[in-house]
């Protein structure tokens, strides 16, 4: 299937969004995978290697006119955040059932996608701050909440490290839902301090958020 939507910023960020559609065997076909690659790849089972093939698909895609785009390696890091191998460009992707969605940038960057899931009402207490909790509208209290985990997602992900506690350590700057907004959001713990733009939309049951530094 063809990207299923894309935005390329002035700053040099990009994103896009890909519905799933096809077997491994479609984008196998369309990869050169390095060998780490191909080894990370080997040890992943079931759904998830199909979301990871297509999440690196998606990647070559955007940066297609780069020389070389498709040899560049997509690794890890010791905290297991993924970078493009000698490249300038961040990178950040997320899956959710049959979509996948990549943002890359010049600067840090993350992105998340989720579908409506009404029990997320059962992580409440554990990952929003008070403040949050306190802007949400009873009539779009699921949806409203479902941005503010996307942002704390996004906002991990742009930290790249782990042992984040989700109220305390991300903060979400308390805005009113709409279908398509902004807000900020700051990530801080022990001598560590960095301010995010967060950018959202809605569409159909999904919900997607990215983020990048100020």
């Amino acid at each position: 299937m063809p990207l299923y939507h894309e935005s390329k910023w002035e700053n040099g960020h990009q994103w896009a969004i890909w519905k799933i559609a096809e077997d491994e065997k479609y984008f196998q076909e369309k990869l050169i995978l390095h060998d780490s690659e191909k080894e990370e790849l080997a040890n992943i089972k079931g759904r998830r290697r199909l979301e990871w093939l297509a999440s690196r698909y998606l990647v070559h895609l955007i940066v297609s006119d780069e020389p070389d785009w498709d040899r560049i390696p997509m690794l890890k890091d010791e905290f297991g955040k993924p970078h493009l191998n000698d490249h300038e460009l961040y990178v950040s992707f997320s899956h959710s059932f049959d979509y996948v969605a990549v943002i890359l940038g010049r600067m840090t960057v993350g992105i998340d996608i989720q579908k409506f899931v009404p029990k997320i009402t059962a992580l409440e207490k554990r990952f929003m701050h008070a403040s949050e909790r306190d802007s949400l509208a009873p009539n779009t209290r699921l949806e409203h909440m479902h941005i503010y985990w996307g942002a704390k997602e996004a906002l991990y992900k742009c930290y790249g490290r782990r042992k984040l506690d989700f109220r305390e350590n991300i903060l979400i700057k308390p805005f009113e839902y709409g279908e398509v907004g902004k807000t900020s959001g700051i990530v801080s713990k022990d001598d560590f301090f960095q301010e995010y733009e967060l950018f959202f939309e809605k569409w159909d049951s999904y919900f997607l958020v990215y983020a990048w530094e100020k």
